[in-house]
């Protein structure tokens, strides 16, 4: 995992990334490909100075293999192709992490994104406050950027908060 000062470099440009690709989905239900492309470049500008090159360049390889991943599921109507995309784009910074807290993160994350998107679906005052929010009348679908945004965030605010 990356130590406190590396995870807030990483999260002060990845913070505002994630907070528009969540809003853009939740608005709109598609991530946009400046938001995936700003995500991408993180990891080869900043990466590469706060990890040793093994592991930066494993994270290139982690991206690929995500993307791949992506778009088989996409494929399969599992994903939406934005949030193949931003999947891929912001993997490369999970390279060397704790599987079993990912793992954690991820499962909270989209629990937690679903729950909060059902709930804040179901007020009336959060739903006149954004009346052309997409996410609100499409049933079946599910704004997974908002829950990919978080998966993110989570782990570079676990790597943040003091251990022990």
């Amino acid at each position: 995992m990356l130590d406190p000062t590396d995870a807030l470099i990483l999260l002060v440009p990845v913070l505002p990334i994630a907070i528009w690709a969540a809003l853009t989905d939740l608005k709109r239900m598609k991530i946009p490909n400046t938001a995936v492309i700003a995500m991408a470049a993180i990891w080869p500008l900043i990466g590469w100075y706060l990890v040793p090159w093994q592991p930066w360049l494993w994270g290139f390889a982690l991206m690929a293999i995500v993307f791949v991943a992506g778009f088989l599921m996409y494929l399969t109507g599992t994903f939406g192709a934005g949030d193949a995309k931003y999947s891929a784009a912001m993997a490369g910074m999970f390279v060397g992490g704790n599987i079993g807290e990912i793992l954690l993160i991820i499962f909270v994350s989209m629990i937690g994104s679903l729950a909060l998107h059902r709930i804040l679906r179901s007020i009336p005052m959060v739903r006149n406050a954004t009346p052309d929010w997409e996410s609100w009348t499409k049933r079946r679908f599910f704004p997974f950027g908002l829950a990919l945004s978080c998966i993110l965030v989570f782990y570079l605010l676990a790597a943040i908060w003091p251990q022990g």
